[in-house]
């Protein structure tokens, strides 16, 4: 029997899909990576009897990279990076296995299905998936085609089943376009901001940003953020006058009027009028108009319009907002996220999809009147040739969805409806009046049948006051004539909304990228997001706005990243050559970063105006090895420790507290050693500053901390205070926290595991002999008389942490809590690191003792 291997993007899709196809009779099974289970069934195929295999990746499997050594900021030119530095496609996440975990359900199968998701992206990760597994494919028989592509825009049966039976091929064309505009980013990306980077942060010391990127579609974002700053830093606000006039008739509520001529600048013009129109003490009506007026209903909803909605009226951040969707979609609730597409085609089954709804009990009234009185054709709109527009495939409530991901379906779920409604129509009533030489109007709308917006409420017409009867001719009595005085008022910080639009306008990213670039421009520090979601941007994304436009208007100005994704669009279409394409953008920024190394001076001399200079900043805080005077510690991202008398810096690890190490030295250099922690419940350990950027040994790198320093003899060093290695990691070892009694711990110098041990223990040492069963180090612990713990009321004790039976009972086994993933300063760009562990050797991994500890996990 033949076997047809088939590929989703996320293990919840494939099993979605494969319970529809096998109708419910797969049988499932965890694969080697533990990530991505296994479906299996048997069917029919190409006329053929087959056993079926679903899987998935986690998204992409490889991810673009430069090779090693072009990733070590110290020692390459960014120019380099532009054509110069190799670049290597390297496992987007190697824990996962991805590739062997492929390469093993692959081996010996005879047909492959691409169930990846039906965008540009999804094309990409389909070939990244066929490069794994095409040397295992089964390649003795001859046929036609063994690679098919299942194209769908929802998880039901009916768009699985047709996706199945009409099978093509996926299209290499929109891989390409990927691959070009990963290698762009890249390339672009990197070598501005490492230049940026190391250029600012050596200079001034309250960047606070770990990291001063460039993005070909980031920066283009921020400039958006900034020009609607300017525009509020140089508003001049100037008076006007309005006249205003309230008129009534009879007993009816006085009427006020809008004057014509709307507003006028000098006052005594305006005074002028006001004493024109006192002239007569009554409003003549000269005419009276009555139209009926149409509030369209919504066009049907891609991506932009649902992340506009999402911010403005659901207070949800575009990233936020694409996760719930994801999910929405992977569940079965909704159809595919990203389109750009608003016209559903003549085919798409609207009234089946509106009775998915009709048990609904929220919208089933508006839902049984639509489909009694028949559902009204949707909007023309777009046809971008992707998805549908998101619609609602089932119904729900807000138990199955959680909050956010209820407000997110209900709000699809209105609009799908709407879009099937009537039309909203209301009857304008606008009345003409002149008092003296003065024209003046009021209008008022009244209701006639409120359509679509009995499920979009917010969209109605409001209720207002009805207009008084009156027919041309008729006069109403002046109550007063006044000269207001106003002010014009300076615009508002853009919102997500606002921004979103300006993207869409101008080609900056696409409908999946949008949210990455604005979550980007936060996360760095640009921009901060006030109240109604409006992006106010900070002194560091202003000056550096301000200096692009100094040095270089086309790196923050729109028009060239939307050339450029014209370009990339091309590509997907078979329009325009891969090469060509990458290779004139990469030599047009090449010219440009250039230029920008040669007059960054320009920027420099904003920055030297908001922020203040590395020797100005920070407090003083530990000896520097070489003057022996005093470092400054700067806590600003990214903090660090800076001489100013030698006029160096010296990288620390991020995201945690650094305070002084007991005015201890390091034996090598003479510095003065520091304490980093992540808090009372996590991890510390000491460190050098000097070896902390420059290491002393061979067999270690930049970033590693007095736990992982293989000097033969320190006592801060992994060899005097590691215990055996970690439980979880391959790669790390169990090392002791001197400065953690009396709550004494051990944590991996790799992962965040933490071993609590020997509570209120007044004394624990490393000791020289190791372990005959796990070769871990042995400990010696001394404990008070009338706190020990120990049998026989014992005070002193040596044996294995994992082995010894005395030690079982005071040994816990934790995950440090840390304030965000551990960065390691400048070791975040480096490759693997190696374990050093002198004469203890290397110690086998304790099972049968650690096993037992994992029942204490936390």
């Amino acid at each position: 029997m033949r076997t047809v291997l088939m590929v989703a993007e996320k293990p919840s899709l494939a099993q979605s899909i494969a319970k529809i196809l096998s109708k419910g009779s797969c049988t499932s099974r965890k694969g080697l990576n533990g990530a991505c289970s296994v479906h299996e069934y048997n069917g029919s195929f190409q006329s053929q009897t087959v056993r079926f295999k679903m899987t998935s990746v986690c998204g992409h499997v490889m991810s673009l990279d430069f090779i090693g050594k072009y990733n070590n900021w110290d020692k390459v030119d960014p120019a380099e990076l532009f054509s110069k530095a190799p670049t290597e496609k390297k496992e987007a996440n190697p824990k996962l296995s991805m590739v062997k975990f492929l390469q093993v359900e692959a081996r010996g199968c005879d047909y492959v299905v691409l169930w990846l998701d039906c965008d540009k992206e999804g094309e990409n990760i389909c070939f990244e998936v066929l490069d794994a597994i095409q040397p295992v494919l089964n390649k003795g028989i001859v046929r036609d085609q063994s690679v098919f592509r299942a194209k769908f825009s929802s998880i039901t049966d009916t768009d699985i089943w047709n996706a199945m039976n009409r099978l093509g091929e996926p299209n290499r064309n929109e891989a390409l376009s990927v691959d070009a505009r990963q290698e762009l980013d890249l390339r672009i990306g990197c070598a501005f901001t490492r230049f940026q980077t190391k250029y600012f942060q050596g200079k001034y010391g309250n960047l606070d940003s770990s990291l001063i990127s460039f993005g070909p579609c980031q920066t283009p974002t921020l400039g958006f953020c900034v020009e609607r700053h300017d525009k509020i830093q140089s508003f001049k606000p100037e008076t006007y006058w309005v006249l205003q006039a309230k008129v009534f008739k009879g007993k009816d509520t006085p009427l006020t009027l809008d004057w014509n001529r709307v507003r006028v600048f000098d006052r005594e013009v305006g005074q002028m009028f006001v004493n024109l129109a006192k002239i007569s003490k009554e409003a003549q009506v000269e005419s009276v108009s009555k139209k009926e007026k149409v509030k369209q209903r919504p066009q049907a909803l891609n991506t932009v319009e649902m992340l506009r909605v999402a911010s403005s009226a659901l207070g949800m951040g575009p990233q936020h907002t694409m996760q719930i969707a994801e999910r929405l979609y992977t569940q079965g609730y909704i159809s595919y996220p990203r389109t750009e597409t608003t016209i559903y085609h003549e085919n798409f089954d609207l009234k089946g999809t509106l009775k998915q709804q009709i048990n609904n009990t929220i919208w089933a009234e508006e839902v049984k009147a639509l489909l009694s009185i028949g559902i009204n054709q949707p909007r023309k709109g777009k046809d971008a040739g992707d998805h549908p527009p998101i619609t609602p495939m089932r119904s729900a409530s807000e138990g199955e969805l959680g909050s956010d991901g209820w407000r997110l379906y209900e709000y699809i779920t209105r609009h799908f409806i709407a879009t099937v409604s009537q039309d909203c129509q209301y009857l304008q009533t606008t009345i003409d009046f002149r008092i003296g030489t003065e024209a003046f109007s009021c209008n008022g709308k009244t209701l006639i049948s409120p359509g679509y917006t009995t499920v979009m409420p917010w969209q109605g017409i409001p209720l207002e006051e009805a207009m008084p009867a009156c027919e041309c001719g008729d006069t109403f009595t002046v109550e007063e004539i006044k000269l207001v005085e106003r002010q014009t008022s300076p615009p508002h910080y853009l919102t997500e909304a606002e921004l979103i639009t300006l993207m869409e306008k101008h080609g900056i990213g696409t409908d999946a990228s949008i949210p990455v670039h604005i979550n980007n421009i936060c996360q760095r520090n640009y921009v901060t997001v006030e109240n109604g979601r409006r992006l106010k941007p900070t002194n560091l994304g202003i000056v550096l706005v301000h200096g692009y436009y100094k040095t270089d208007a086309e790196l923050v100005l729109p028009t060239i990243r939307s050339a450029v994704e014209k370009q990339l669009n091309l590509i997907a279409q078979g329009k325009a050559n891969y090469q060509q394409v990458l290779q004139h953008t990469l030599e047009i920024f090449k010219r440009k970063f250039h230029y920008f190394v040669d007059s960054i001076t320009s920027m420099d001399e904003l920055m030297e105006v908001s922020f203040s200079p590395i020797a100005a900043t920070g407090k003083p805080l530990s000896r520097c090895g070489k003057c022996h005077r005093f470092m400054k510690y700067i806590q600003a991202k990214p903090s660090r420790l800076h001489c100013s008398h030698c006029d160096e810096t010296y990288s620390l690890p991020q995201n945690g507290a650094i305070k002084l190490y007991k005015e201890l030295r390091c034996p090598l250099d003479d510095f003065e050693l520091v304490l980093w922690t992540s808090g009372a419940r996590g991890k510390s350990y000491p460190l050098c500053p000097y070896c902390f950027s420059h290491p002393p040994f061979r067999d270690m790198k930049k970033g590693m901390g007095c736990n992982e320093c293989t000097h033969p003899t320190c006592q801060h060093s992994l060899n005097s205070l590691g215990i055996g290695q970690c439980v979880e990691c391959d790669s790390g070892i169990l090392v002791l926290d001197p400065t953690s009694g009396p709550k004494w711990r051990m944590a991996c110098n790799k992962c965040n595991v933490v071993v609590h041990f020997f509570e209120h223990a007044h004394k624990i040492q490393v000791a020289q002999e190791s372990c005959d069963a796990c070769d871990a180090s042995l400990v010696a612990v001394d404990f008070n008389k009338t706190r020990t713990p120990l049998p026989d009321n014992e005070t002193q004790h040596t044996g294995c942490v994992f082995c010894d039976p005395v030690f079982q009972d005071v040994v816990e086994l934790k995950h440090a809590t840390m304030r965000h993933s551990m960065h390691r300063g400048g070791g975040a760009r480096r490759g693997g690191r190696g374990r050093g562990r002198g004469r203890r050797g290397n110690p086998k991994k304790p099972k049968d003792k650690m096993a037992a500890l994992a029942a204490y996990f936390v």
